[in-house]
């Protein structure tokens, strides 16, 4: 890659990023809590993203992104980080960029990725995915919501849960049954529907942690066009089963999302103080330490070399993203570990002036972490697939 491009880039970034969002995280789920004014440059700074097509860089123009390769899209996402801000626009698009555009892409009609792709690619659209059900979690195949076809439209009932951001999202993507007599692989399809119909009810989940991007989401006779269905009829798992593999991709390589991250190390250092010898007080905790960040860096290094091998062009997904995704949970939560055990007693606190916010973060950062290994197919679903798809080991669970 040429420094012309990363000269360029930096140069557009200096002359468009607001100052007022510099060190400014959006949340991971959206920008709800944030001032008016800051608000507000969030949508100037996303307008003139979405303008360049760098909300989704890589996808093609027509679908409004850049047309740009990965190594490219990189070099973007490394100038905004390195300027102090982020780029909004695929958390505004609640799963449209790194899970249903993808999937789109691969299995949608040419009318579908032109109605559908520019709004996430911009972040004016924001999508939910409604999968899990109270009796179908990562045995996702047990869905009961059904849909059944009447005239041009698919009629919707039933229920699902943990649907991140569906309070928040236009569309949503639905995994339902519409053979309740095939086995139960056989007779599930993918859905897309709009979310403002009053058939559809959203219930927002509050979590140990403080506040929850989750809902539960109650479809009573929603309806969803006859055209609107994603892949074949009855043929949903194969859609989901690519979608997932998009959304483990996207779980193994955020990067901070402000330049605020202070390292372990130094954090280390502050509050427990270094020895006569000038290395950490603690040397039990300075060897685990040193562990982690020898772990956090294989796996950056290995997905650089995931990177590299795909020769400047996309990352081809696959069953390795679930070995990048355990990978990411395991770094996640030992930092998260570690970092409560540095602040001792100021790593203990809800609320009060004695701790600061940064303490106070730390303590919802460490219950979030915990539901990594959860969300996006658990820690023991990626063993699974791992241990089928990628070393050859006999099938353990079920069929399909």
């Amino acid at each position: 890659m040429s420094d012309g491009f990363a000269t360029s880039v930096k140069a557009w970034v200096a002359d468009n990023l607001p100052e007022a969002l510099k060190g400014v995280d959006i949340g991971m789920y959206g920008p709800s809590s944030l001032e008016p004014e800051i608000l507000e440059a969030f949508e100037l700074w996303r307008r003139r993203l979405a303008e360049q097509g760098w909300g989704a860089p890589t996808w093609p123009e027509e679908y409004g992104g850049a047309g740009l390769a990965g190594a490219e899209a990189k070099i973007i996402a490394r100038e905004i980080h390195a300027a102090g801000s982020m780029n909004p626009i695929p958390f505004l698009a609640g799963m449209g960029v790194t899970m249903v555009g993808p999937t789109l892409m691969e299995y949608g009609t040419e009318e579908q990725k032109t109605r559908h792709l520019p709004g996430m690619a911009s972040g004016a659209v924001r999508w939910c995915l409604g999968l899990s059900e109270p009796n179908a979690g990562s045995d996702l195949a047990s869905l009961a919501t059904r849909a059944v076809q009447e005239g041009d439209h698919w009629i919707l009932n039933g229920q699902k849960t943990w649907t991140s951001g569906a309070d928040k999202s236009q569309w949503c993507g639905a995994l339902v049954r519409t053979d309740p007599d095939a086995a139960k692989r056989n007779g599930i399809s993918f859905l897309m529907l709009p979310m403002d119909q009053t058939s559809i009810e959203t219930r927002p989940i509050r979590l140990i942690a403080g506040e929850s991007p989750f809902c539960e989401t109650f479809f009573n006779s929603a309806q969803a066009g006859a055209d609107d269905m994603l892949g074949e009829l009855n043929d949903g798992w194969s859609v989901i089963k690519r979608l997932l593999q998009h959304e483990r991709a996207s779980q193994t390589s955020a990067p901070p999302t402000s330049n605020k991250v202070e390292p372990l190390q130094d954090l280390a250092r502050n509050y427990i103080g270094l020895g006569p010898d000038g290395t950490l007080a603690d040397s039990d905790l300075r060897s685990r330490l040193a562990d982690h960040l020898m772990d956090a860096a294989a796996h950056t290094l290995t997905i650089g070399r995931i990177m590299a091998e795909a020769k400047g062009g996309n990352v081809e997904v696959s069953a390795t993203a679930s070995i990048l995704k355990n990978s990411a949970t395991d770094v996640a939560q030992d930092r998260s570990e570690l970092l409560l055990e540095i602040m001792g007693n100021q790593g203990l606190g809800w609320e009060g002036a004695e701790f600061s916010g940064g303490e106070l973060h730390s303590v919802r950062e460490w219950l979030g972490t915990k539901a990594m290994s959860i969300y996006g197919g658990s820690y023991e679903v990626q063993k699974n697939i791992i241990a089928k798809n990628i070393l050859g080991l006999p099938e353990t669970t079920q069929k399909g």
